[in-house]
């Protein structure tokens, strides 16, 4: 039987309403603060120094901008980028959670590398789509956003990439699965369920050709396979 309060996923993988046992590093939830308005347009203003003006500008998404973009786009490629990888290693306290009861997003964190789309967006779209991006990925600046260089089939591209701040209390690590099971199970922020993050990412990597299997092994879990 689907939960009502999240009718894509069955109410035996859905426990939100049941007691929260957090890991010892859960941030403090009365510590957590957006950024100001100045503090946000800062950040974008400074990202803003590696744009030509004029020029198209490419933008990677490694999460729900490879199946929720929510931004105009004239291209997009399948990439790669080198000495980065893929990791649910961001408190989420506003999309996918709260300060009280966080959820996990992705983040890159050093190392490796990871798969995922990059998107062109016209010149002249460009100052509209970043305000927009980072309002919705920079709410409390627990990234930073870089240049890189993104491989594709093409040839590389030099690209917008939003990268893990291991300097911010946001920044988790080291959970064991059944930890991260629980975590994504119950929380729920502004934009829904952890829970559909997690699976709807690992859908719309699978169809792009992608194959995590970190991630591949998790949604076993989520969808009712016992933790290791």
């Amino acid at each position: 039987m689907p939960d009502p309060r999240h009718p894509k996923f069955p109410a035996s993988i859905v426990t939100q309403s049941q007691p929260f046992s957090p890991p010892g590093h859960i941030p403090n939830p009365h510590a957590f603060r957006r950024l100001t308005e100045d503090e946000r347009r800062a950040s974008l203003e400074d990202y803003l120094k590696h744009w030509q003006k004029g020029h198209d500008l490419w933008v990677f998404g490694y999460g729900s901008l490879v199946w929720r973009p929510e931004f105009d786009f004239i291209e997009r490629r399948l990439a790669l980028v080198r000495g980065y990888h893929r990791s649910l290693c961001l408190w989420s306290r506003i999309n996918r959670g709260t300060p009280e009861q966080p959820g996990l997003v992705f983040g890159l964190e050093n190392g490796g590398s990871c798969r995922g789309m990059v998107y062109r967006v016209a010149a002249k779209h460009v100052p509209d789509v970043l305000d927009e991006l980072w309002k919705r990925e920079m709410p409390s600046g627990a990234y930073v956003p870089r240049h890189l260089s993104c491989h594709t089939q093409h040839g590389a591209v030099g690209a917008l990439v939003f990268t893990m701040d291991k300097t911010k209390d946001s920044y988790v690590r080291d959970l064991q699965t059944h930890q991260l099971v629980d975590i994504v199970r119950r929380a729920h922020g502004t934009y829904g369920p952890c829970i559909e993050y997690v699976i709807e990412t690992n859908r719309a990597l699978k169809d792009a050709g992608i194959h995590d299997r970190k991630l591949d092994d998790l949604v076993r879990h989520l969808n009712g396979a016992a933790p290791s």
